[in-house]
């Protein structure tokens, strides 16, 4: 929890260093947060398994970078929005428990509600 608080800390004094919570809402927030993650996806667009697992050996660094721009945006947005993202995750988790008990769901990539 430590360590999330302090790239908490550390995200929100770079960007009010730059004056830039001016420019930062829920709507552009989320919106970052999307295009950061479409920046993921593009590393392994139109490659197959194959060409993926080399890729990610050749490009892991780079993957890196993209997924900690994305949890640049959560960690920045869920403090703005006064949410602990680390509560919410854990809740989260416990929710899609109930959802997808392991005896109905294990192996299988079927929607809760189609188990």
């Amino acid at each position: 929890m430590k360590d999330v608080e302090e790239l908490t800390e550390r995200i929100v004094a770079f960007r009010n260093a730059r004056d830039w919570k001016q420019f930062h809402n829920p709507k552009d927030l989320s919106l970052s947060l999307v295009l950061e993650a479409t920046e993921v996806m593009e590393h392994f667009q139109w490659k197959s398994k194959e060409e993926i697992e080399r890729y990610v050996v050749a490009a892991k660094g780079e993957i890196g970078e993209e997924l900690a721009d994305v949890l640049y945006w959560v960690l920045l947005m869920s403090h703005d929005l006064k949410i602990d993202v680390l509560d919410a995750l854990g809740k989260k988790l416990k929710k899609n428990a109930k959802k997808y008990p392991v005896k109905k769901a294990k192996g299988k990539h079927t929607k809760y509600t189609n188990l």
